[in-house]
């Protein structure tokens, strides 16, 4: 576990570094599964009707209801792995 920790958080970095953002899609996906995997199932309300940004990250990661933190980490790292070689 200790070495998937370790993974999780150079993919941390290695987004960083990206030289192209990744569209609106891939940006929900990382996000969502860094929260599941940091912080486990959503909490909170859902944001209200004008709050589009932040309804569409709220649901992104309800959808993750029930992922482990270690198949959200890894599949974080296998997302940032392949846009490292698609926008770099």
């Amino acid at each position: 576990m200790a070495d998937l920790n370790a993974l999780f958080e150079q993919a941390q970095k290695d987004v960083k570094t990206l030289t192209k953002r990744p569209d609106n899609n891939d940006m929900l996906f990382l996000y969502a599964h860094f929260k599941q995997a940091s912080e486990g199932d959503v909490k909170g309300n859902r944001p209200g009707m004008l709050d589009m940004v932040g309804r569409a990250k709220y649901d992104a990661w309800a959808k993750l209801k029930g992922t482990t933190s270690d198949k959200a980490m890894r599949l974080y790292i296998d997302k940032v792995e392949g846009l490292l070689k698609s926008h770099k």
